[in-house]
């Protein structure tokens, strides 16, 4: 049976309402950061009466956004580092091998992913400032702290995600890895992962994602030399004032990094799981 004639432009229309639902809010985002500051607070028009960078300049200048910049960048990348190392491992155990207790493992490691984050804010704000205290090891304002943080909230998810695509990619291949000479790790290393790197690269944007946007834990593991973009972006707020258009142009300026970033991964989401793993 033939489709209506109907449907294709029904599709055209739903695809364009779409893209007008999206593509609005960073159209009013893209026009405030290029508008002086009365023009912003005053009455609003679609499009601008007078056009301006200076918001792109003076953002640099109304908060140290360049060093919250730093500090999210490496909190985050480092977060998704450590998460993507340690669950390649774990989930290899999972996915390959039978040992006791490794279904409660697999449960406790999906579990904790039931509770809210507000939960261990006291205990680590805790945790980090005895730790200071005691041992002199200081994760309370740190980044560190705050990688420790992240890594406890990404890392169980990322576990439990590249358990499941190690569990789709045959052992036949680990089985030919190991009959050339290959080991456990060897096979991973060499099998494996090429034909997990959809999975992979997954675990990676989430465990970045989920650090570089995460305010929360922030606000309150960090002080003013370790405030993460996040947190720093509301110091546009002042007591006097909003600086609307410099808060826009920099949402606009520290979204680029990660924007290109997934444009350039994503092509790895699509792929197969084995692809080019099986002759």
């Amino acid at each position: 049976m033939r489709d209506p004639r109907w449907l294709p432009w029904a599709r055209w229309a739903g695809l364009g309402l779409l893209g007008l639902f999206t593509l609005t809010p960073l159209y009013v985002m893209l026009t405030s950061a290029i508008k002086p500051l009365q023009d912003v607070q005053g009455d609003f028009y679609w499009i601008p009466r007078t056009i301006t960078l200076r918001p792109f300049a003076d953002m640099w200048r109304t908060v140290p956004l360049a060093r919250y910049f730093a500090n999210s960048l490496i909190v985050s990348s480092v977060a998704a580092l450590v998460s993507v190392l340690v669950a390649i491992f774990s989930a290899y155990a999972i996915s390959r091998f039978r040992f006791p207790g490794r279904r409660i493992f697999s449960v406790t490691v999906l579990s904790t992913q039931m509770f809210p984050g507000i939960l261990f804010l006291l205990p680590l704000f805790m945790i980090y400032v005895n730790l200071g205290t005691a041992l002199g090891v200081e994760l309370y304002a740190s980044r560190t702290g705050l990688i420790i943080t992240y890594l406890t909230f990404s890392l169980p998810f990322s576990i439990w995600m590249l358990a499941g695509y190690f569990d789709s990619i045959p052992t036949a291949l680990d089985e030919a890895a190991q009959v050339d000479g290959s080991g456990p790790i060897g096979a991973l290393l060499r099998v494996v992962l090429p034909a997990a790197t959809p999975g992979i690269v997954a675990v990676a944007i989430y465990a970045f994602m989920t650090a570089w946007g995460e305010v929360l834990f922030a606000s309150v593991m960090t002080d003013e030399s370790s405030r993460t973009l996040a947190v720093g972006l509301q110091g546009y707020a002042t007591e006097n004032d909003v600086y609307w258009n410099q808060i826009m142009a920099a949402s606009l300026v520290v979204s680029v990094p990660v924007v290109a970033g997934f444009l350039l991964l994503q092509r790895y989401l699509v792929q197969g799981l084995t692809a080019g793993a099986v002759k």
